[in-house]
């Protein structure tokens, strides 16, 4: 049996094959002028500094967000708060945009995105865009005009920034702008026209890659600088080495292009992130990467940055002792198909996990929010025994000691691999 890759909820699922990834590699936040990225080295963050601190969930909300003043058009956005009335100072995220139809895409649900940012006492913001998922309206495609585009993306940002702003548990003198892949291009284009409380945009691996139009770097290249001849809001640029969709000439080039009308922005080369630096912002082990630099750049803009809350990240079970990790033959259930799939699963990075069902099913993930949930999940769709968890990153948690390893030949329920966010998930294609 082959191997089928696909992804769901920010997470890369292999179905009977395997995906490779390389660990990042990140750098500090320094200085720089327009032109060549910057290189510096970012130190690991401890996330183990909350320990007495209140606890808080992340109380997370799904509401609609009305573009026009009669509520004909909405967005459908999910809410993360803190516990408690607030006001509390609010980002807004930015999703990217998949190959095809964008109402076939999945609401836009940042989780290690949100939950960095609650445990520091934020509203996080994520709305889909018009046409995108079960949001009205429908996406503009624009042509080949991608300054157009990227404008017409920004509206949607513009409305969700005011409705929000009226709510009291917001402060609207304390706001963030953040987006990635193609609502990173949204978030820097709002900033041509941001709301007064807009006090810093992040970008993400920003831009709308568009094959079918001839000189499509030149047109993003190109709106890049109009947007930073009208922008005024401090934006942090952050790209790494191995992003599928943006060469690192391309990204040097809208960077110095955005800079040279004296655009107040930063650039953060973070090298090379697993097997796509595209994906960083999908991915829980990408925050390490990512937050000391923004955590720098938000301190200079005056918004908050400590941790006030205890959130929760998704807790691995404790290693059993029952086989070592590479042990192939010891993966309870499994024929021969389902063995190759847990040796797929061997090649792949923390954070990982495997699942196996008594009926012989098997799913593993890699990366994304919450991998053993996914795995657990995808293995239960093709079985109707319990799944439970067999592998968890580098150790076995599996502690059934009268279980017996399916014989060659025993009927087995395969399942798929699932990886997190890739330039499948965060793509700006067209």
């Amino acid at each position: 049996m082959g191997c089928r890759k696909f992804l769901t909820a920010g997470v890369v699922v292999c179905a009977w094959a395997g995906c490779t990834v390389s660990l990042a590699h990140a750098d500090p936040l320094a200085e720089s002028q327009p032109g060549p990225l910057t290189r510096a080295e970012v130190p690991r963050i401890a996330l183990d500094d909350d320990t007495y601190l209140p606890r808080a969930s992340l109380n997370e909300q799904i509401i609609r967000v009305p573009v026009d003043a009669a509520g004909t058009i909405t967005l459908e956005t999910t809410i993360y708060k803190p516990d408690g009335p607030g006001p509390f100072p609010m980002i807004v995220f930015n999703h990217g945009k998949m190959p095809g139809d964008p109402r076939q895409q999945s609401r836009s649900d940042p989780l290690p995105f949100a939950r960095e940012f609650v445990r520091r006492g934020y509203v996080v913001v994520a709305p889909n865009r018009q046409g995108f998922a079960q949001s009205g309206g429908s996406y503009e495609q624009d042509g080949c005009d991608v300054e157009r585009n990227g404008l017409g993306q920004a509206g949607d940002v513009a409305a969700t920034v005011a409705f929000m702003s009226k709510q009291p548990y917001v402060d609207a003198q304390h706001i963030v702008v953040a987006g990635t892949s193609h609502g990173g291009l949204a978030t820097i284009a709002y900033g041509v026209e941001a709301a007064p409380g807009v006090r810093a945009l992040i970008n993400f691996s920003g831009g709308l890659r568009q094959d079918a139009c001839t000189g499509w770097q030149g047109n993003l290249t190109k709106a890049f600088g109009a947007y930073g001849e009208k922008t005024h809001v401090p934006s942090l640029w952050l790209y790494g080495d191995n992003d599928s969709i943006w060469s690192t000439p391309l990204v040097a080039d809208m960077y110095a292009a955005y800079s040279a009308h004296g655009a107040n922005a930063k650039m953060v080369d973070f090298g090379a992130y697993k097997n796509d630096a595209h994906r960083l912002v999908g991915d829980r082990d990408g925050v390490r990467v990512w937050w000391p630099a923004v955590e720098a750049f938000l301190a200079r803009v005056g918004m908050p940055t400590g941790v006030q809350y205890r959130v929760a990240d998704p807790e691995p079970p404790k290693a059993s002792g029952y086989a070592a990790v590479d042990a192939v033959s010891a993966v309870p259930f499994l024929d021969d198909a389902g063995r190759n799939g847990y040796r797929n699963f061997l090649h792949q990075y923390p954070s990982r996990a495997f699942a196996v069902s008594d009926s012989g099913a098997w799913s593993w993930a890699e990366g994304g929010d919450d991998p053993m949930s996914v795995a657990v999940a995808n293995c239960q769709k093709q079985s109707s025994d319990p799944c439970r968890l067999y592998a968890v990153n580098d150790a076995v948690v599996w502690n059934d000691a009268s279980s017996q390893t399916a014989s060659s030949g025993d009927a087995g329920g395969g399942s798929a691999g699932e990886k997190g966010d890739d330039k499948r998930a965060l793509a700006s294609r067209e």
